[in-house]
């Protein structure tokens, strides 16, 4: 359900001024959920509909970028723009661009190792980006770090249970008999896209069959319970940007 100042707005309402087929699709399921999607004014939604669909082109370029996998231990980095820690993590250059930095990593993937979740920071940041522009971007984020789900007092990511998923959602896949050879196998967090299509640094863009197929591979001897997908939910905080 939409509510807008208060009121309940159907999808055919709003189509006058989101035209964009991905955006109005996201609509139509916002609108089937009994969750409520609460809203001060139409273009606070359609900017929540901007950073979705920028998501998701976040995930399908980080995709094709060549971003390599690996865990914190040989995580490896662009040393023009970024420190590599000695955690794993990416810290910003003084004096570089926080854009241009994280538009690097789509240039130069192959320069670059991250773990999955590492890479599902680096989407929401060049969605931010692509939401933003670069202006606001440099100045919010002039000491990006890029390290699991350490996210920037800037772009606030919400965790909730929940099976009201949206294109534009993190979701996440629990693998509970991982085996302890592969750890960083215990799970897998995923850019959704709708339908039964979601992006997992580490298996590409796949369907929730590969990807269980592929995290039941990774669990110990005489496992017994399979991967799955769980009822849980990552979002940014869209309205933090529009404060």
């Amino acid at each position: 359900m939409i509510r807008i100042n208060n009121q309940t707005v159907k999808p055919e309402a709003l189509f006058k001024e989101i035209k964009n087929t991905e955006q109005r699709n996201i609509v139509k399921q916002m609108a089937a959920y009994s969750e409520v999607y609460a809203y001060l004014t139409v273009e606070h939604l359609k900017f929540e509909l901007e950073f979705r669909t920028n998501t998701m082109r976040a995930a399908r370029e980080l995709n094709k970028s060549g971003l390599h996998f690996t865990t914190f231990a040989y995580a490896f980095c662009n040393k023009q723009y970024w420190d590599r820690l000695s955690n794993g993590g990416f810290l910003l250059k003084p004096n570089v661009s926080p854009s241009a930095a994280i538009l690097d990593i789509l240039k130069n993937g192959k320069l670059y190792a991250t773990d999955c979740t590492t890479g599902i920071a680096i989407v929401f940041y060049i969605a931010a980006l692509y939401s933003i522009g670069s202006s606001r971007f440099d100045l919010l984020f002039n000491r990006l770090y890029l390290l699991s789900w350490q996210f920037d007092e800037d772009l606030p990511v919400i965790h909730r249970y929940g099976d009201d998923f949206l294109p534009g959602d993190v979701l996440h896949f629990n693998n509970p008999d991982f085996s302890p050879k592969e750890p960083w196998w215990r799970a897998e967090n995923v850019v959704y896209f709708g339908g039964d299509q979601y992006y997992g640094h580490g298996v590409g863009i796949q369907n929730a069959k590969t990807i269980i197929d592929f995290l039941n591979k990774k669990r110990r001897e005489n496992a017994n319970i399979s991967a799955y997908l769980m009822t849980m939910i990552s979002r940014p905080y869209y309205l933090s940007f529009l404060r």
